[in-house]
């Protein structure tokens, strides 16, 4: 066993998590081990319990117990656990998937099919690739916010553990604008709307929630739906394929795990290449894989985080990235006919020009 520790909290490490701040500390540190220490009360902050999600503050004294001796940084064990190294290839995509970078921050253009953290059977992803997007810094970029692994488009990436807290509060706060992109099946009417279903997890089929799924909860039933969250989304159709399919343009209100894809399988118009939501079971001419819709259609999911406006927070001025289409979204789009200078940047500002 080791000793106890006796740690001031500094403004660097200021503004965050208990249980994040360890395991960042102690990379083998699990979090059953910090929720036993607290429930236990060794963990202690200026001599008070506290708990794993506590947040921390400059000039704290942080008292950390002994440690299983199997949790020592040892040179055997840390060799045993170090990443894989990124390979060439990955090193290019993910570089080029930077679309700008300045002293604070990166905003990358994810490719589909990656996913943002690790988890389950998941070894390759964006977290993990981060370590090549130092540019010359210390510490690797820290992400804030999430987009699923289908999910191509903006993401953002803070350069400092300042940044990183300033930028997870706009997105808490709701002060960032987003707007995705998708392909639908069917055409929503009417054509600008809001949807309010609020959302709860129906939970994973795997030890640790693997296939994880969102369930829709009527509005009116939200408050007494034991785990259900209000949940709003608004769309605009952008452009109709017949009455087959849709370009629609959506703006997540709030931001729930799968929202925008619950939503819209919500009022029957999945996002094409959507398994999870879209399957064959809706009842349109869609069939969420975008069968009958004309020509080879990816079966790729067709959902795309096009565009970002948020408070830079270190000028304070607003700016906005927007991400081209990736390359299965690009085909379709071009298969359908649909054409990106037709349409403004924001679809939903009522001062933009008719399209």
């Amino acid at each position: 066993m080791s000793g106890v520790e006796r740690i001031t909290i500094t403004a660097e490490d200021a503004d965050q998590r208990l249980d994040r701040f360890l395991k960042r500390r102690y990379e083998h540190l699990g979090q059953g081990q910090i929720e036993k220490w607290c429930r236990k009360g060794e963990l202690r902050l200026d001599g008070g319990r506290c708990k794993a999600s506590s947040r921390l503050s400059e000039g704290q004294e942080l008292r950390i117990p002994p440690r299983p001796a199997q949790q020592q940084n040892s040179h055997e064990e840390t060799t045993k656990r170090l990443p894989a190294r990124i390979s060439d290839a990955d090193t290019r995509m993910i570089q080029a998937a930077v679309i700008y970078k300045d002293d604070d921050l990166l905003v990358l253009n994810k490719p589909a099919g990656i996913p943002t953290q690790g988890g389950s059977k998941q070894t390759r992803h964006i977290d993990g690739l981060s370590e090549v997007l130092r540019f010359g810094y210390e510490d690797k970029p820290r992400l804030v916010h999430r987009l699923d692994k289908d999910t191509s488009g903006v993401l953002l990436m803070a350069r400092s553990r300042r940044i990183a807290h300033d930028l997870t509060e706009a997105f808490r706060h709701r002060a960032t604008r987003k707007i995705y992109w998708a392909a639908v099946a069917g055409v929503p009417a009417p054509k600008i709307g809001t949807i309010k279903y609020g959302l709860r997890k129906a939970g994973g089929h795997g030890a640790r929630g693997e296939g994880e799924k969102m369930e829709i909860v009527h509005p009116r039933d939200v408050a007494t739906t034991d785990g259900a969250k209000r949940a709003q989304s608004d769309y605009v159709v952008v452009s109709a394929l017949a009455k087959r399919g849709a370009w629609v343009a959506l703006e997540p209100i709030t931001g729930r795990t799968h929202q925008l894809r619950a939503h819209m399988a919500a009022i029957g118009h999945p996002i094409i290449g959507d398994g999870k939501y879209g399957g064959s079971g809706q009842e349109n001419l869609g069939d969420g894989w975008g069968a009958q819709l004309g020509g080879m259609i990816s079966r790729k999911l067709h959902l795309h985080a096009r565009f970002i406006q948020f408070e830079h927070p270190a000028s304070k001025k607003t700016v906005s990235f927007t991400a081209e289409l990736p390359p299965h979204m690009a085909e379709s789009w071009q298969q359908f006919q649909w054409h990106l200078l037709d349409v403004p940047e924001d679809p939903f500002d009522p001062e933009a020009e008719e399209w």
